[in-house]
């Protein structure tokens, strides 16, 4: 069962004294609304998070993919002029794997 609250008014007090004041069994007070205070909020980024930020921007207005070197690669291997150069492969995969430990 729900109970209807949209008539009871917020700024009204009932108390019911006892003792001494018995024959001012209901009192009503008018209640004061608490004076809102303004408070100013502020950020600050540092360094680091606009640099971050820079270059999340960058990324984004970069395409996924560069689809003109996928098809100069994919010609390339059809007609067999693409060759791997195992020295630049291994050196490239180790600068990789230095670049991945300086991030953790």
């Amino acid at each position: 069962m729900a109970i209807d609250i949209k008539q009871i008014n917020p700024h009204t007090n009932t108390r019911i004294g006892t003792g001494s004041n018995a024959k001012n069994a209901a009192v009503q007070t008018p209640a004061t609304p608490a004076p809102t205070i303004q408070k100013s909020d502020s950020v600050s980024i540092t360094a680091q998070a606009q640099q971050i930020q820079n270059v999340q921007t960058k990324m984004a207005d970069m395409p996924e993919i560069d689809q003109k070197k996928v098809d100069e690669i994919k010609a390339a291997i059809a007609e067999g002029r693409y060759k791997i150069d195992p020295e630049k492969l291994a050196t490239n995969i180790a600068n990789f794997e230095n670049e991945l430990k300086d991030l953790s």
